[in-house]
């Protein structure tokens, strides 16, 4: 991806997906109001179940008097670094075809998706979609696009995970709360996540051929047979990807995997700058570990952005002694705004102003119609099967 010339030859592997550019559109349910709507009503049921036990108006507003306005202001910033990160990284594995801006309002794009789908899911095939529209690339390059992005990714939770749980030994990162069995249940999660990048990384950058040998394997069996063309199609162009990236010189990976760590890190500090803001006596060392253990947390929950079961981690994990009890649900709901709701509703404008464009686009494109002026042109004469003679197209030869 660091040289043009591999960039050509990669559009013209991916040719018969250029024609997927006129023919892929995102979902038109993903708009719809149903789907927007319920996982807010979730996320602010569970907010205000935890406000109603734990909030206090006397000892909220003797809490404000020591609020830390410049905290506040550092979180707002972490939103700021999180999308010019990631939009820089877009445009760094583009190698140039996304400029940073293009890539910002990609992953913006990208986060509208992933909050309105399972977080188990994510946004990224909508996200490919996204970007091969708004860009007129082939799909292949966008979907590797994304799929570069996704090991990225696992490559920071390779050097993360081990942090975190080396972290366990020295600070009580999963919450007495939990008991032993959450204990050992959130470290066996930890690990297995640790092994899954490290499978997920192997298989892409060393061994993708095993890739397509087990897509074989898997899809020869009668009930998945059906969907096998397409199945080893995908794994084709995984597979073509893989090799392109391992291609890439060192130095590729480390700006990547520094843009990676930059967005990551800004999604951690949200949190810690927020609580920080009202309640100066934190623990930010641990606030910390705990914010990278619940964001790791809400990678297998079910709802779209992790409604309802990201307020329970925070309750869990953010909860007393950490903080004090009032603040709970003021520090929750500001994290929701600035980390969940803020990101719905530009996702919603982006998306809007995007069909709005794509729209314009086809009238732009679409042939007008010829003016009738004067007396109505002489028909043709009809054959006898009352179809009328064709007429020699000149432009093909032209």
């Amino acid at each position: 991806m660091s040289d043009a010339s591999k960039d050509r030859s990669t559009a013209s592997s991916d040719a018969p997906n250029a024609g997927l550019t006129k023919t892929l559109e995102l979902p038109a349910n993903i708009f719809s109001l149903r789907r927007l709507a319920w996982p807010l009503l979730l996320s602010f049921a569970v907010l205000g179940v935890i406000g109603y036990f734990t909030f206090d108006v006397s000892r909220f507003t003797q809490a404000l008097r020591q609020a830390a306005p410049l905290f506040l202001l550092a979180a707002l910033a972490t939103l700021v670094t999180r999308i010019w990160f990631s939009g820089w990284r877009l445009s760094h594995v583009s190698s140039g075809r996304l400029t940073v801006w293009d890539g910002m309002r990609a992953q913006l794009a990208w986060e509208f998706f992933s909050n309105v789908t399972p977080s188990t899911i994510g946004g990224g095939p909508m996200a490919a979609v996204y970007i091969t529209q708004d860009r007129d690339l082939a799909f292949g390059d966008s979907y590797g696009m994304v799929v570069f992005t996704v090991i990225l990714d696992q490559l920071w939770f390779i050097l993360t995970i081990p942090v975190l749980l080396a972290g366990t030994f020295y600070w009580e990162v999963i919450p007495a709360a939990a008991g032993d069995v959450g204990l050992w249940t959130f470290v066996a999660y930890f690990i297995g996540l640790l092994l899954w990048a490290l499978l997920f990384g192997y298989l892409m950058l060393v061994r993708p051929v095993f890739l397509e040998r087990l897509a074989r394997k898997l899809f020869s069996w009668k009930v998945l047979r059906r969907w096998r063309k397409r199945a080893l199609a995908e794994v084709r162009q995984l597979r073509r990807r893989a090799q392109i990236l391992r291609a890439q010189p060192p130095l590729f990976y480390l700006k990547g995997f520094v843009l990676t760590g930059g967005a990551w890190m800004s999604r951690y500090l949200l949190v810690v700058f927020i609580i920080w803001s009202m309640y100066g006596e934190l623990d930010a060392v641990l606030a910390l570990f705990r914010s990278v253990a619940v964001l790791f947390g809400s990678l297998v929950l079910p709802t779209p952005g992790g409604a309802g079961g990201l307020e329970g981690l925070y309750a869990l994990f953010f909860g007393p002694p950490l903080v004090p009890e009032t603040l709970m649900a003021p520090t929750l709901l500001l994290w929701r705004i600035m980390g969940y709701y803020i990101f719905i509703m530009l996702g919603v404008f982006l998306s809007m102003h995007h069909v709005q464009k794509r729209l314009r686009r086809q009238r732009d494109t679409t042939p007008s119609q010829p003016a009738v002026s004067g007396d109505p042109a002489p028909s043709e004469p009809a054959l006898p099967d009352g179809s009328t003679p064709s007429t020699p197209d000149t432009t093909a030869s032209s």
